[in-house]
């Protein structure tokens, strides 16, 4: 088996992973009612999501959180391909807090305190970033 990822890029894969993978596990038992929010948020601010339901909608973002996840720890998944979902990732969910209302204070990038939560996934983006980069530079 080959080693794809560089021993520095493992504490920012393991950081994320772990938080990544613990939503998506969280997921896979969440009731009708918590697939219903989830699925409200997301499709509020993605309507093309309005046409999958609530429970499927759950079901999949569990199971790509858990491969993204699982991706993210396994060192022979390549970091530019484990940067580059992480990135998409992140993307998605800071895409979230920008277009939510009430996620910002009116007028401003800095969160509300609703949107505190979801703004901190910055540093996934950064993550996810920073291995993308740090790849292309090494080819």
């Amino acid at each position: 088996m080959r080693i794809f990822a560089r021993p520095h890029q493992f504490p920012p894969r393991l950081a994320a992973a772990a938080i990544i993978l613990s939503s998506g596990l969280d997921k896979t038992g969440a009731d009708d009612e918590a697939a219903v929010g989830l699925h409200g948020m997301a499709a509020g601010t993605y309507p093309f999501l309005g046409r999958v339901d609530p429970a499927d909608f759950t079901r999949l973002l569990s199971r790509a959180e858990i491969a993204l996840g699982t991706a993210l720890l396994l060192p022979f998944v390549p970091s530019l391909l484990a940067g580059a979902a992480l990135t998409g990732f992140a993307g998605g969910l800071l895409g979230l807090y920008l277009k939510t209302p009430g996620m910002r204070r009116e007028g401003s990038l800095r969160p509300s305190e609703q949107g505190l939560a979801i703004s901190k996934d910055i540093w996934l983006l950064g993550i996810g970033l920073g291995l993308v980069l740090e790849e292309l530079g090494h080819r």
